[in-house]
């Protein structure tokens, strides 16, 4: 950091072209990438029963449909500052053009952590997943972080290669996902689920029941990484037109997908005794409506593709992750020799590899420490990234409502006024739930749960003391 900072010679521009990403990607490929992040069936086995469980009851699917809303709010905004936004930053970068350069590389920071964050954590559901299909197939019993590493060293060479190839793998994964939770959805309403199909999501007294709050919550949680479109503008195809497009596209493909599917959960079982069982087996609720429904051989094939849809996460957030630090060397808040693509695949893959390093670190030491794969070990980093990604939105969505306070540069009042209103109200009202109860988010410990704000703090001071030292230099736009 200090040889980017000593002087400003340090700060000065490189050739342009040498510092800018490559690719072609279209709506599709981003689209797979950012629900990819979302990990649809990992939300589906894990989220949902503990929403059930713990939030509204049947009344949980109704939440996916508020969330989605409140973010679709929160994206009309986002959408129509695209055009103004000239560079792959996401987040701060947004936030940088309408509040400052110090705001802007705090908020950086914070994304970077957050990020950063889930990759790690999610190793931890993933090691226990694979040693499952292992076993499955008639396999030994192997430590949950033998196969986060096997996982690290495949997802460490497809984030240094082009980003097409990372998307195409990303495409094949999601499809298969989300073909077997169709058909496990068809299957139970085809059949008119245990005893008919839940009203529950349409039922007023239902939603409310319950913790409607902690509902919300875990609905919150399920959409972390569907924002990152923007992060892959040098790579996309016409920008302008493909990041709102695609930012669109995934809000609703998953929102759909998660509400209609909890929906069909609880129907499977029916009211009360889908909350019963998730309360009492959350963790193979899905697995048991699976076998319900579609035998086991659709059993079996859940298990298999829970496990790939944990990785198509990694792979997704690695992908973000090493973009943001290409972004953030671009302008020289980090070391300028990260934000140099390969020659070859255009790929940031110097950032790539810095990012894995971090994450091999992390898996290393829980390993050594002897964490709970999944009760630690993911639940502290989860928890980490749901505040910081909540508090990124309510960061962007102000950042939007500045930026057009004074000028409406053409856009109607909904556009630019009214909807990132709704939507920063929404969102703060959500982190207002995520704070209230985030030491039961992270197991109980409201100890750690002061650290991980601490942390979070940290990082936005820390990055807004590097913005104002950079001062211009943080404030321009990137290499174009």
């Amino acid at each position: 950091m200090s040889e980017t900072l000593a002087t400003p010679d340090a700060l000065a521009d490189p050739p342009a072209a040498a510092r800018k990403l490559r690719g072609n990607l279209g709506v599709p490929a981003i689209v797979f990438m950012v629900v990819a992040a979302a990990a649809p069936l990992g939300v589906v086995g894990g989220v949902v029963p503990l929403g059930l469980a713990a939030g509204n009851g049947a009344g949980f699917p109704a939440t996916f449909v508020a969330a989605t809303v409140v973010l679709l709010f929160f994206a009309v905004g986002f959408t129509a500052l695209t055009p103004y936004v000239e560079e792959a930053g996401a987040f701060f970068s947004y936030v940088r053009t309408a509040l400052g350069a110090p705001v802007g590389i705090g908020v950086a920071f914070v994304a970077l952590l957050s990020y950063v964050a889930m990759e790690a954590g999610v190793y931890g559901l993933l090691g226990p997943a694979g040693a499952s299909v292992v076993e499955l197939f008639g396999g030994p019993t192997l430590p949950w972080w033998l196969i986060a590493a096997a996982a690290f060293v495949v997802t460490t060479y497809l984030g240094y290669r082009n980003i097409e190839l990372s998307s195409r793998v990303l495409g094949v994964l999601l499809t298969a996902e989300i073909a077997i939770v169709v058909v496990l959805d068809l299957g139970i309403v085809l059949r008119g689920g245990d005893h008919g199909l839940s009203t529950g999501i349409v039922n007023p007294d239902t939603i409310v029941s319950g913790s409607l709050g902690i509902g919300l919550l875990f609905a919150m949680i399920s959409y972390v990484g569907f924002e990152a479109t923007a992060i892959f503008r040098d790579e996309a195809r016409t920008p302008e037109r493909t990041i709102p497009r695609a930012t669109y596209a995934a809000l609703l493909l998953i929102g759909v997908f998660y509400a209609v599917t909890s929906w069909a959960l609880v129907s499977g079982w029916g009211d009360e005794q889908a909350v019963t069982r998730a309360t009492e087996a959350g963790g193979t609720f899905l697995a048991d409506t699976t076998q319900r429904y579609l035998g086991i051989v659709g059993t079996d094939i859940i298990t298999v593709l829970y496990f790939t849809s944990l990785f198509a996460c990694i792979l997704a957030f690695h992908n973000v992750a090493a973009r943001y630090v290409f972004a953030l060397a671009q302008r020289d808040v980090l070391p300028a020799s990260l934000s140099y693509p390969h020659p070859r695949h255009g790929s940031p893959h110097r950032a790539s590899l810095w990012i894995s390093g971090v994450v091999a670190v992390s898996i290393a030491l829980a390993a050594l420490v002897g964490l709970d794969p999944a009760a630690q070990f993911y639940t502290w980093f989860a928890g980490t990234t749901t505040v910081g990604f909540v508090v990124l939105l309510i960061a962007t969505s102000v950042a939007v409502l500045v930026f057009f306070a004074s000028d409406r540069r053409g856009h109607s009042l909904w556009r630019v006024r009214i909807a990132p209103a709704l939507g920063l109200l929404g969102l703060a009202a959500s982190l207002v739930l995520i704070l209230t109860n985030l030491s039961d988010l992270v197991g109980g410990s409201s100890v750690l749960a002061w650290i991980i704000l601490a942390l979070l703090v940290g990082a936005f001071t820390g990055g807004a003391v590097v913005g104002a030292r950079l001062g211009g230099r943080a404030g321009e736009g990137a290499p174009a």
